[in-house]
């Protein structure tokens, strides 16, 4: 079975691994001063963070449009 997406990076990702990655690489603190929602900067978890970004669509686009960002300029 071909891809269907096979040019989109996001494709096959989940938002798990994208935020995990991103915590991983900034740390919460930063990742709150690049991305300035309240689930990043106050008692910040995976899980209320994951919640937060399934229903909220603006700052959803922004993790990943950081996501995109760190994985141009680190080489994956």
């Amino acid at each position: 079975m071909s891809q269907t997406q096979p040019n989109n990076p996001l494709h096959g990702v989940t938002l798990a691994a994208i935020l995990e990655t991103l915590v991983e690489h900034y740390g919460w603190a930063e990742l709150g001063r690049q991305i300035d929602i309240r689930c990043f900067n106050v008692d910040p978890s995976i899980a209320s963070s994951l919640k937060f970004l399934r229903r909220t669509p603006w700052a959803r686009e922004r993790v990943e449009s950081l996501y995109l960002y760190l994985l141009r300029h680190r080489g994956d």
